[in-house]
């Protein structure tokens, strides 16, 4: 099934499509590091991270699908919080009803690491994205090339490698 997995993720990542949100690359980086955590058997608190990280670009993705569509459901923020929201519970109901969150032994400072690692990625993907955006907004371009990818990803690196030793 892992063979599967990692066949797979190279073809669907060539068929993503270019989003102004979250850039795609992003995405495939997520998605291939916690593959690649999974295989190598990294704390929960570091999968969770990533796991954050993926739902923050994938549902600012979404967002920016209904926008070039023009899709409000009458009105937009109630639109954005909904996705949001359903994105969350797609991830995290199936992890809590198989177990994989509310395991005894798997906290740390009093939460299942799983939990804590999704909520720090997912705030750290959305901080790097929107620190990201202000730069470019006030300069009028990024400073580097691959700005937009490497701030999103170094946040959930940085972190990866924090929880790497709080965990050990």
């Amino acid at each position: 099934m892992k063979k599967l997995y990692y066949l797979t993720l190279p073809i669907l990542a060539g068929l993503a499509l270019p989003a102004k949100a979250v850039c795609p690359v992003c995405v495939i980086a997520v998605g291939a590091g916690l593959g690649l955590s999974e295989y190598l058997g990294i704390d929960d608190a570091i999968a969770g991270i990533w796991i954050g990280g993926l739902l923050v670009s994938m549902i600012a993705w979404t967002i920016n699908w209904f926008n070039k569509k023009n899709y409000s459901f009458g009105n937009k923020d109630l639109r954005d919080i909904l996705t949001a929201i359903i994105y969350y519970a797609m991830v995290i109901w199936p992890l809590m009803t198989k177990k994989f969150i509310g395991r005894p032994g798997n906290e740390l400072w009093g939460l299942d690491k799983l939990a804590l690692g999704i909520f720090i990625g997912s705030v750290a993907f959305l901080a790097a994205t929107l620190w990201y955006n202000q730069i470019k907004k006030r300069r009028g371009r990024a400073h580097f090339a691959f700005q937009k990818v490497a701030m999103p990803v170094g946040a959930l690196l940085i972190f990866s490698f924090v929880f790497y030793f709080l965990t050990r």
